[in-house]
C-alpha cells in the first residue's frame, strides 16, 4: 500500500493504521518510507488501513482502504448437546434430543455437509435427532468447504448410542457350595453399555463377586435370618438415578411330599417329589441322587416298571442351606393287596347277589377288574350284571340268578406296575325246587323279633338280644348284617350290599350274641333268622345299632 504527498514541507512522517471492527485500532507502521508492504498476508491483516502524514505545520489523514484476506476453512469443531463422552467419542441416551454442531473458520464463510459411515447424510452447520435411536451409532463426519478458495477440511467423531438393557433386573437367591451357603445373585444383561450392579454389604465378611451385567454376594447359609431382604444397586447412564432391585431370603414351611403314578398301560413309573415355596428353592434329590437328576422343588423321576420293584423303597432327600437336618419323604411300591368280607355267597334262584371286593393297598394305584364264573371280563352296567366303585371298594351285583348257570367262581383282580392280586368268591344259587322239598321234611321255625341292639363306646361292636314267637321246630339262630354302601353322587341313591350272615349254628337256648370287628364310618342293619334243619325263618324286623 503506498501514501502520496503532493503537497508539503519535507521532511513528511508516514504513520499507517489498521482498523478492526471489534478489535479497535492499532498503528502498524511509522516513519519516512510511504509503502506498507505485508508479506506474507494473514487473515489478522483483514480491515480498514489509513495512512497519516505529519509534517512540522500540519498533519493529514488518508480516506480507508479495505483489506480482505480469503482464508480457510480451518480444522472443523464438533460439539454435542446434551454434552457427553464417551471412551471412544461422544454419547448419547436413546430417545433423546440429540444436536451435533460444526463449526470452521473460513473467509468467506464456508459450507458444511454431514456424512454418517461416508454416505451423505445432510447439509447445513447443525445436525439434529429428535429422538435418536441406537441403530444411529456410528461415525459422523462434518466436511466445511471454501468455493471461492475450492479447499475442503472434515473431522469425524463417533457417536455412540446409549441404551437400557431389555426387562427388568433379576435378582435371586441360590445354594452353593454344596448347599452349605447362598449366593444372591442379581443380573441385568444386555444394554450399551452394561449395566454396573453392586449388592449393598451388610458386614465386613460378606464377599462380592462383579462381572458383566451380574454380581454375586455369598453369605453362610446358617447364618442368614428368615425373610431378610437384600438389596442390588444397578448403574447405567441412560437411568437418572440408581435403581435397586432386591431380593428376600425365605426358609420354606413344611417338608417334602411323594407320590407314584403308573402311566397308562403301566409302560412308565412316575415318582414324584415336590416341597414348593423358599428362596432359595429346596433341591429334590432322589435315593440321595443315586437316580434320576437333582431339581429345584419338583423332582420326577420316570422308569419303567419290573416285578423286582415290589416292596422296594424310593427315599427322596431335600436340601437347603438354611435347613441344617436334611428331610426326606418316603414311598415303598407295593403290588396290590385284596381283600372281601364274605368267600362265599348263598342265594335263592331268581334274586340278585352283591359280591364285595376291596383293595387294602397299591402302590401305584390300582383298579379292581371282575370275571365270572366262566373267567369272563363282566363289563359294567350290562343286564346281568352291575358294578359300582367307591374310595377302593368294587361291589358285583349278579341280577335274577338261575341255579346251575349262575353258580361258581368268581374272580377279582388288581394289577399295577409292580405286581397284581386276584380274590376267589364262590356263589351258590339254590334251586327255589330243593328249597321247597326241604321245607317240606321240616317244618318253619318259629318268628325272631330283636329285643335289644346296641353299639359299644368305639361303635367297633355291637350287643344283639333277641326273642322267639309262637311255636315250632328249631335248631339254631343265624345272624345277618348289611352295610349301606354311600354314594359320591348327590343323584344317585343309597345303595345297599347283600345280606351277610355274621355268625350261625347259635345254639337253640341261646337269645343273645356279640359282634366285633365293624367299621364305625359304615352304616349297619341287622336281622335276626331262626333255622330247623336247613329250613330258615322269616326274617326278623331290620334294625339298626342304637335302637331298641
Amino acid at each position: 500500500m503506498k501514501c502520496t504527498v503532493e503537497v508539503g514541507t519535507r521532511p513528511v512522517t508516514y504513520i499507517w493504521q489498521r482498523h478492526a471492527v471489534f478489535e479497535g485500532t492499532f498503528k502498524v507502521q511509522e516513519g519516512t518510507d510511504n509503502m506498507l508492504v505485508l508479506s506474507p498476508v494473514t487473515r489478522t491483516h483483514t480491515g480498514w488501513y489509513t495512512c497519516t502524514v505529519r509534517n512540522v505545520v500540519n498533519e493529514k489523514i488518508s480516506g480507508r482502504l479495505s483489506l480482505d484476506v480469503v482464508y480457510g476453512p480451518d480444522e472443523p469443531m464438533i460439539t454435542i448437546e446434551p454434552y457427553a463422552i464417551s471412551e471412544n467419542g461422544f454419547a448419547a441416551n436413546e430417545m433423546e434430543k440429540v444436536t451435533l454442531n460444526c463449526t470452521a473458520s473460513s473467509n468467506p464463510p464456508c459450507e458444511y455437509i454431514w456424512f454418517y459411515n461416508n454416505s451423505q447424510l445432510d447439509t447445513g452447520q447443525m445436525y439434529i435427532f429428535p429422538r435418536i435411536l441406537r441403530t444411529q451409532t456410528g461415525l459422523y463426519t462434518c466436511l466445511a468447504k471454501n468455493l471461492h478458495l475450492d479447499t475442503r477440511t472434515q473431522l469425524t467423531i463417533r457417536l455412540t448410542v446409549y441404551y437400557l438393557p431389555e426387562g427388568q433386573p433379576n435378582c435371586t437367591a441360590l445354594p452353593h457350595n454344596r448347599y452349605s451357603d447362598v449366593a444372591l445373585w442379581c443380573s441385568w444383561p444386555g444394554g450399551l453399555p452394561l449395566a454396573q450392579l453392586y449388592w449393598m454389604k451388610q458386614s465386613e465378611e460378606d464377599s462380592i463377586i462383579v462381572s458383566k451385567s451380574n454380581a454375586t454376594l455369598l453369605k453362610s447359609g446358617a447364618d442368614m435370618k428368615n425373610r431378610t431382604t437384600f438389596h442390588c444397586s444397578i448403574f447405567h447412564p441412560s437411568l437418572k438415578k440408581n435403581i435397586t432391585c432386591n431380593t428376600t431370603v425365605v426358609m420354606p414351611s413344611g417338608g417334602p411330599n411323594c407320590s407314584a403314578v403308573a402311566t397308562k398301560l403301566n409302560e412308565f413309573i412316575m415318582l414324584t417329589c415336590e416341597w414348593m415355596g423358599g428362596l432359595p428353592r429346596i433341591t429334590l434329590a432322589w435315593n440321595y441322587g443315586m437316580v434320576g437328576d437333582i431339581k429345584e422343588s419338583s423332582n420326577i423321576y420316570v422308569f419303567k416298571p419290573d416285578r423286582t420293584y415290589n416292596g422296594k423303597l424310593f427315599t427322596c432327600t431335600s436340601l437347603h442351606p438354611m435347613i441344617k437336618e436334611q428331610r426326606e419323604c418316603h414311598i415303598q411300591l407295593e403290588a396290590p393287596v385284596l381283600d372281601s368280607p364274605s368267600m362265599a355267597s348263598s342265594i335263592l334262584e331268581g334274586n340278585s347277589v352283591y359280591m364285595i371286593c376291596s383293595l387294602k393297598s397299591a402302590t401305584p394305584s390300582s383298579e379292581i377288574t371282575w370275571y365270572d364264573n366262566n373267567n369272563q371280563e363282566i363289563i359294567s352296567d350290562s343286564q346281568k350284571y352291575g358294578i359300582f366303585k367307591e374310595n377302593g371298594m368294587s361291589n358285583l351285583t349278579v341280577r335274577e340268578t338261575e341255579w346251575g348257570k349262575d353258580s361258581g367262581l368268581y374272580r377279582c383282580m388288581a394289577s399295577n406296575a409292580v405286581g397284581n392280586s386276584s380274590l376267589l368268591i364262590r356263589l351258590y344259587v339254590n334251586s327255589t325246587f330243593i328249597n321247597f322239598v326241604l321245607s317240606t321234611e321240616y317244618p318253619t321255625p318259629p318268628n325272631v323279633s330283636i329285643s335289644k341292639l346296641l353299639y359299644s363306646r368305639q361303635r367297633t361292636e355291637v350287643d344283639v338280644e333277641w326273642m322267639t314267637q309262637g311255636v315250632g321246630d328249631l335248631t339254631g339262630f343265624m345272624v345277618q348284617r348289611q352295610a349301606s354302601i354311600r354314594s359320591t353322587s348327590p343323584r344317585r341313591s343309597v345303595q345297599t350290599a347283600p345280606w351277610d350272615t355274621v355268625a350261625s349254628d347259635i345254639e337253640p337256648d341261646i337269645r343273645g350274641h356279640k359282634l366285633a370287628g365293624l367299621d364305625p364310618t359304615i352304616l349297619y342293619a341287622f336281622r335276626i333268622l331262626a333255622v330247623n334243619h336247613k329250613t330258615t325263618g322269616f326274617p326278623s324286623e331290620v334294625k339298626t345299632p342304637g335302637t331298641v
